[in-house]
């Protein structure tokens, strides 16, 4: 397992490795081509084929990869498309703006194709939530489904969720004052203090507990552990991780 993880992470650094190095040596090459067939290619022509390779490392997901292939492109540009050729030094004042331009550009296409990913992620995210909450509520309607093994289930789609390590049921009101409480409102408390949970994470000190009420009656609760990794559930996150546990409400009453 040890050995799988650190593959793993190896794996993931020589991907982020190879993708700088894309987006920095892409640039210089188109440049250079663009150079050597200055007769044949327009200096719009390399600036738009630039921009594109800013867009393509954006899609990798990496801001640095993107910002750094629109800083090499400015620079490629400069050197191999501009007079005086090979040299740093722009004479026209009409390339110093081409340059300028270009990086202003490659920032903006940068930030807005980030944006793009991240409203992607929440998509996807909110999706898997919905899933969750609805395959909850249908293992929670079926007479066959045993209540040890729907409890196991939610448990596991509330870890999911929030992004902690474990989750298991407990049954009975909450009797440790040590536990955080997860409230229904998906404010989380402890010693009646309100947790920034979004900025600091979920205790890692202890857990937190969240009840499963059926009117003003408790009928246990599930004890959240995020000991071996920090969780900053959002807001939502934590709303649907306070939904699935009410999906068992009604099983265990009955």
């Amino acid at each position: 397992m040890v050995s799988r993880v650190i593959e793993l992470v190896m794996s993931g650094r020589r991907r982020r490795a190879l993708v700088l190095s894309l987006s920095v040596a892409t640039p210089v090459v188109v440049c250079a081509l663009s150079g050597s067939l200055r007769d044949r290619v327009s200096t719009t022509s390399a600036a738009l084929v630039l921009v594109l390779c800013v867009v393509v490392a954006g899609t990798s997901g990496q801001r640095i990869a993107a910002l750094l292939a629109a800083v090499s492109g400015g620079i490629s540009f400069d050197y191999f498309l501009t007079q005086p050729y090979h040299s740093l030094v722009m004479s026209d004042p009409d390339d110093v703006e081409v340059t300028v331009l270009l990086v202003v550009i490659g920032v903006i296409v940068t930030e807005a194709t980030m944006w793009g990913l991240r409203q992607e992620s929440r998509a996807a995210r909110r999706s898997g939530y919905l899933d969750g909450a609805l395959r909850a509520a249908e293992n929670a309607h079926r007479p066959d489904m045993p209540i040890a093994t729907l409890v196991r289930f939610t448990a596991a789609q509330i870890a999911e969720v929030l992004g902690v390590s474990a989750c298991r049921f407990v049954p009975g009101p909450v009797h440790d004052s040590r536990l955080a409480v997860l409230h229904h409102d998906g404010r989380v408390t402890r010693n009646d203090r309100t947790l920034d949970v979004e900025k600091n994470g979920l205790p890692v000190d202890g857990e937190t507990a969240l009840e499963v009420r059926r009117g003003s009656d408790t009928l246990g609760h599930f004890v959240i552990t995020s000991a071996s990794a920090m969780a900053y559930p959002t807001a939502e996150q934590r709303r649907v991780a306070v939904l699935l546990a009410d999906q068992v409400a009604g099983a265990l009453t009955h």
